[in-house]
């Protein structure tokens, strides 16, 4: 297998310039969660033109499965996802969002961009290896339910079953060229909140007369963090932020009723149910003993992410040997939340980070994801399709 890298590298380098402008193309014409229509036609084109069959899945998904020899030998299954966010892009570039209101500020272009690279490497070299790969091109990553959950339940995880699934993210904390990895827990649950806290508005002035909800809510966004504090295991990271809260009163006047909305984020599935009960019962026995009464729904979101680890393991070992050990780190945990972790939680899967700050170490292209200004070193659109195509190959020669 090691006599490939050459070709795999060499490959990569002559679909450069084709890849950063597809990723230019996509980036400039973005659609959001469940409405990438002109996305998914542009990909499916682009697959066909690699004479690969096509599937339409979840409404505004698309997969593809490329065979070598022994096709049932060993499958691999490769994950973009596709959708962008409601930021107006801020960058000043030939390729700037078209569609206003609406940016690839989170690097799915680059995602999407970089797996149709894969497949043509790999299509190229589908004599080479035995096994299959399936590519999946996911919609709807940023919204709930999440794209991949809804991918699973159409099947998309059977004929054939992967053996291995694999995703990467772009990482403007690293410069292009590397690469992060973690086994185990990566990424956290995430779970919506919203908490409405119904008192008796009146005159401020008044307010023996009132019930304040203001008041009430106050109370409930400091004491719901003991859960975080007293509740949870030190050991296990947990969040609990409230980030939006509506008190439509006045100087001088209570309203009847205070809107938050927050989130609640953990890395354990059995301490994230108990978690929504202790702040249910936390809500709920505060509210009734200021005299108000509050009703909290919890929509709940992507489970937490984990790493197989002994994937995750031959994962970086392959990313060592396609990009060098320099190129290769270990990241923290990240509260964050992908809905990649219904992958992980179906499948054996690993999730990595592909650098996409400016290669040369200046400091540049290291604005954050979901920010109007994001953007990446085109170098990133060399190493992303290459180091997938080695991963792939690697794994595919895995024994089970």
């Amino acid at each position: 297998m090691n006599h490939l890298l050459p070709r795999v590298k060499q490959l990569a380098a002559e679909a450069a310039a084709e890849t950063v402008a597809l990723r230019e193309h996509l980036h400039a014409h973005p659609e959001l969660s469940f409405k990438e229509h002109e996305t998914v036609a542009f990909v499916t084109a682009q697959l066909q033109k690699l004479g690969l069959q096509t599937q339409a899945i979840a409404k505004t998904g698309v997969v593809a499965v490329i065979e070598g020899r022994n096709p049932g030998a060993r499958t691999v299954a490769l994950r973009a996802d596709m959708d962008a966010l409601p930021i107006t892009e801020q960058n000043e570039v030939p390729y700037k969002s078209t569609n206003p209101g609406v940016m690839h500020a989170c690097g799915h272009d680059v995602h999407t961009s970089s797996l149709l690279g894969v497949a043509r490497i790999l299509v190229a070299l589908k004599e080479e290896f035995e096994g299959s790969v399936k590519l999946m091109f996911q919609p709807g990553e940023e919204l709930l339910p999440g794209g991949a959950s809804l991918m699973i339940a159409e099947g998309v995880l059977e004929n054939p079953r992967p053996d291995s699934v694999l995703g990467q993210h772009v990482f403007p904390l690293l410069p292009a060229g590397k690469v992060g990895l973690r086994a185990g827990r990566y990424m956290a649950s995430t779970d919506e909140l919203y908490l409405t806290v119904r008192g008796k508005g009146g005159h401020g002035a008044m307010p023996e007369q009132n019930v304040d909800p203001v008041l009430v809510a106050a109370h409930i966004i400091v004491a719901a963090q003991q859960i975080v504090s007293r509740r949870a295991n030190p050991k296990l990271p947990s969040v609990l932020s409230f980030g939006k809260v509506i008190a439509q009163g006045a100087t001088n006047v209570i309203p009847n009723e205070v809107k938050l909305e927050g989130t609640f984020r953990t890395l354990n599935e059995e301490w994230r149910n108990e978690a929504h009960e202790h702040l249910r019962r936390l809500c709920e026995g505060l509210a009734v003993s200021m005299g108000a009464s509050c009703e909290l729904e919890i929509r709940r979101g992507y489970p937490y992410l984990e790493n197989e680890p002994a994937l995750t393991a031959r994962t970086e070992q392959a990313a060592v040997e396609y990009l060098g050990r320099e190129n290769v780190v270990e990241l923290d945990q990240w509260m964050a939340a992908e809905d990649f972790a219904y992958f992980s939680q179906a499948a054996s899967a690993c999730f990595y980070r592909l650098g996409t700050a400016a290669a040369d170490g200046s400091g540049r292209l290291t604005s954050s994801v979901h920010t109007p200004t994001f953007d990446i070193d085109p170098h990133a659109l060399e190493v992303g399709p290459g180091l997938m195509a080695w991963l792939t190959l690697r794994e595919l020669a895995e024994k089970a």
